[in-house]
């Protein structure tokens, strides 16, 4: 379990650490969303370490989304955290969350191509994507071409920013455009022809 609490930190760390994109030099503190929130990490270690902040946690099982319900109703978070029991490609189209956060967080959700086009309709312009890296990625300190390749990233809006590596590994991005309306496509439509390849990833 300490693992997993570390590695939720790390994902905090490394959007606490994302460069400012204000013009003012301020850091946005907006709504966050946890992308295929699953047992609730990293999502409710960040919500217990942002107070401030509203959040989303999406998942499209309704078992999960009823356990994560439960927890936020005891720990009297449901003035700002929601559970939403939704498929990304659906919840993305939705004019309460399309384009509403400055970051999103995502943990074992997909591929890099899935969870990029799954994602980028979340995040308003400037937003950052966090996403964890397995063990295995490129060890240098900046992030694997083939992933995330630039020309892939930026059919849904997306730019790299960096690689944060310590215990854990993250892959930084930021919604340089806003995410095209023809994305995300329809439910499974990501996974079965993603917007770039990955090699076999």
């Amino acid at each position: 379990m300490e693992s997993h609490v570390a590695h939720a930190i790390g994902f905090a760390e490394a959007a606490e650490a994302a460069p400012d994109v204000t013009p003012t030099g301020e850091r946005s503190l907006g709504p966050w969303m946890d992308l295929g929130s699953g047992g609730g990490i990293p999502g409710l270690i960040l919500a217990n370490r942002w107070p401030d902040r509203e959040a989303v946690l999406l998942d499209s099982s309704e078992r999960r989304t009823s356990f994560l319900s439960q927890i936020i109703a005891d720990q009297g978070w449901d003035d700002r955290v929601t559970i939403v029991t939704d498929r990304a490609e659906l919840a993305g189209r939705t004019a309460a969350y399309r384009g509403a956060f400055t970051l999103v967080v995502a943990r074992s959700f997909g591929s890099p191509p899935v969870t990029a086009e799954c994602a980028a309709p979340f995040l308003r312009r400037g937003g950052v994507l966090v996403v964890s890296e397995p063990p295995h990625s490129s060890a240098r300190n900046e992030l694997d071409e083939v992933r995330w390749p630039e020309q892939g990233l930026r059919i849904v809006g997306l730019t790299r920013l960096s690689l944060r590596r310590g215990e854990f590994g993250y892959a930084l991005l930021r919604q340089a455009e806003d995410c095209p309306d023809r994305f995300p496509r329809r439910v499974g439509v990501p996974g079965k022809r993603p917007i770039y390849g990955t090699g076999g990833d």
